[in-house]
């Protein structure tokens, strides 16, 4: 992998954003809200030292209403809380979006990431962790196209910029083991870019360590098990968390766009990972406040034993 940087950096990180190619930064503590209506799909599930990861499309931050940023901000702050997830792969999150949820989470928790057209600009598919269990140890971005290391290229007739965050990652509780994930949006309009970018995304993950496990989070904009972009993803030595799970929640579909939840639906929302990683439980999160979401999508939730 090109250009890796090591370890996040963060004095005089955010004056200098719009310069900047990657862009971590604090987050917060995840520290139990207060009861509130709804469940959230795991709730109760026990915190025995399993690596407790989700997927999150976020939905950008828009003002329109319904569904207005400041009407989900709260819904968010709540479901994050609940679950304490160590590590989220996020998707559609806008800078000052990504702010918010840093302020609301604490200051445990920090994030990586950078806007899809570089710097702050743009959406990020921004990779927040827990930094009481994990540590970063390198990180960088390849954008989804014939020039990945190209910022903001898109040259496979995309409706938008698409590119994929990944971390080297050690877990402080788990021994030090050290693991990759990575963390992607494919393109929502066109076949053909999904699979070249699978194909690209395959490519990177055969070069990484293979010794070492690797998770990828993701919003791939096509359904499991129906599409050759699965395939390809599977094809590079990684499993789908909720196939391999030992107890899953009620399956939705994972878009559900303000409108009722589809059972039984189509899941674009992925948790892949290496063969050798333990899924305990599998979950599509269907928390809601009076009715209001978070975003036009479920979370994806899988809580792992890595080897």
């Amino acid at each position: 992998m090109p250009n890796h940087s090591r370890v996040t950096r963060r004095t005089g990180l955010k004056a200098a954003l719009a310069a900047t190619i990657c862009v971590p930064l604090s987050s917060t503590a995840l520290s139990p809200g207060p009861a509130s209506a709804g469940e959230p799909a795991s709730a109760g599930e026990p915190r025995d030292g399993r690596l407790q990861v989700m997927s999150f499309n976020l939905r950008f931050a828009s003002t329109v209403e319904p569904h207005s940023w400041t009407a989900r901000r709260p819904v968010m702050r709540e479901l994050l809380r609940r679950e304490r997830p160590h590590l989220i792969g996020t998707q559609e999150g806008v800078y000052q979006q990504l702010r918010d949820i840093e302020s609301d989470l604490g200051p445990d928790f920090d994030w990586i990431g950078t806007g899809r057209a570089g710097g702050s600009r743009d959406e990020f598919m921004a990779v927040i962790y827990d930094a009481r269990r994990l540590a970063p140890q390198e990180y960088d971005h390849f954008w989804l196209s014939d020039t990945p290391n190209v910022i903001g290229s898109n040259t496979w007739g995309g409706a938008h910029i698409r590119m994929v965050t990944w971390v080297r990652f050690r877990d402080l509780l788990d021994g030090n083991r050290e693991f990759y994930v990575l963390n992607t949006h494919l393109d929502n309009a066109s076949q053909y870019a999904r699979a070249r970018a699978a194909s690209l995304t395959a490519l990177r993950i055969a070069g990484l360590d293979r010794t070492l496990p690797v998770l990828m989070t993701g919003d791939f904009n096509v359904a499991a098990h129906k599409n050759a972009v699965y395939d390809t993803m599977l094809g590079a030595g990684l499993v789908d968390t909720w196939d391999s799970a030992a107890e899953r929640s009620r399956v939705y579909g994972t878009f559900h766009g303000y409108k009722p939840l589809t059972p039984d639906g189509d899941r674009i929302d992925w948790i892949l990972a290496s063969p050798g990683v333990t899924t305990h439980r599998a979950s599509i999160n269907t928390f809601a406040l009076d009715g209001q979401f978070p975003s036009d999508h479920l979370p994806v939730q899988a809580s792992l034993t890595l080897g």
